[in-house]
């Protein structure tokens, strides 16, 4: 029997609210860009993805890749493996790098999407998993607040039904963190997990000395507090932290994730849908850690990971956003601190179309 084929791949960016405004070291996000993806069949089917953008710039670029690849794939097969040596093939000179990258994931997790449809199944399933509960901690928030204001955020976090939160940190002083983390870590019970992310504010002098100073604070792991790309630094760390140190968001496909497993750069390790290279890279990813053993969670999207640590080996933590839920029309489900993957077929994504017409971008 033929899987279906590719009519249309269309791109629809949207500018969405978030309800806690997320400040990083890096920089502050008060609204979502994505794009939304729809991968139209000859069979009626739709695969659906989406992409976040970090910026509203980005997000027109990227419509325009979208529509670019969809000219190309149009009458293929929604086969991933094949759409991606034809996208590959068409960009060769740009080089599938940066947002180029980003689309190839985005189709590819439209692709699986119609895939499963077809099928008449949950991605997981169509993965060889059942869908399952997954352990998820609220990401929703907890930036660089004043230590009060953060252990309040923290309540309402685990208040949502988690067992688990994440802060972030960061800030100039680092007496400030410190002082953060313990408010946080004093204001919640204790089977309530705190991980903590520095989104690669630090340089390896200056992680050595803030990250010895909360090794006693009760932290569940310690996030990217270097670079991303120096993973003999941040193996230096993990080998020196008695707590776990946890990174991987940003590599970008398979193997740059071998390459970190390979000099033991973190004890857990993280991957994001779209610089993994979509659900065919996150499969990749997971035998990677599965054969070294090594935990395994998500970076956003987690309406589609839910599906995927459904069916990865070595799977972890679920990070919970809910970014995407303005414009769904099933948002992902937490129930008892877990994420519940969706029933149904395919990877879980309808959009409310009302909802996407209101945050449409011009």
């Amino acid at each position: 029997m033929n899987g279906p084929t590719v009519r249309s791949v269309e791109a629809t960016p949207v500018l969405l609210p978030m309800r806690r405004p997320l400040g990083t070291s890096a920089s502050s996000i008060g609204e979502a860009p994505m794009v939304l993806i729809d991968l139209r069949t000859e069979e009626g089917l739709t695969g659906r993805s989406y992409l976040f953008c970090y910026a509203e710039a980005l997000a027109h670029a990227v419509v325009t890749l979208v529509r670019d690849a969809g000219a190309r794939l149009a009458g293929a097969p929604a086969e991933p493996a094949a759409c991606r040596r034809t996208l590959s093939a068409h960009f060769k000179l740009v080089g599938v790098r940066g947002p180029v990258a980003s689309v190839l994931a985005g189709v590819d997790a439209a692709c699986w999407d119609a895939l499963a449809q077809a099928a008449g199944l949950p991605l997981a399933r169509l993965l060889g998993a059942a869908p399952r509960p997954v352990p998820a901690y609220n990401s929703n928030g907890l930036g660089l607040l004043p230590a009060d204001a953060a252990a309040d955020e923290a309540l309402e976090l685990a208040a949502e039904g988690f067992s688990a939160v994440k802060m972030r940190l960061g800030r100039p002083s680092a007496r400030d963190d410190l002082a953060a983390v313990r408010a946080v870590r004093a204001a919640l019970p204790e089977h309530v997990a705190v991980m903590a992310d520095f989104n690669q504010a630090l340089s390896l002098a200056e992680a050595q000395d803030r990250c010895r100073a909360l090794d006693d604070e009760g932290l569940y792991w310690i996030e990217e507090p270097v670079r991303h790309d120096d993973h003999e630094g941040t193996a230096r760390l993990a080998a020196a932290l008695r707590t776990p140190v946890q990174a991987g968001e940003n590599l970008t496909g398979p193997r740059a994730m071998a390459r970190s497993l390979r000099l033991g750069a973190s004890d857990y390790v993280m991957t994001d849908l779209d610089r993994i290279g979509g659900v065919s890279g996150w499969r990749d990813a997971a035998a990677l850690a599965d054969v070294s053993g090594v935990p395994m969670s998500s970076h956003l999207y987690p309406e589609v990971s839910a599906q995927l640590l459904a069916a990865t080996p070595t799977a972890h933590w679920l990070e919970y956003v809910d970014w995407a839920g303005p414009v769904l029309e099933t948002p992902l489900r937490i129930a008892d601190g877990c994420a519940v993957p969706s029933e149904y077929p395919g990877s879980g994504l309808r959009w409310d179309a009302r909802a996407v017409a209101h945050h449409r971008m011009d």
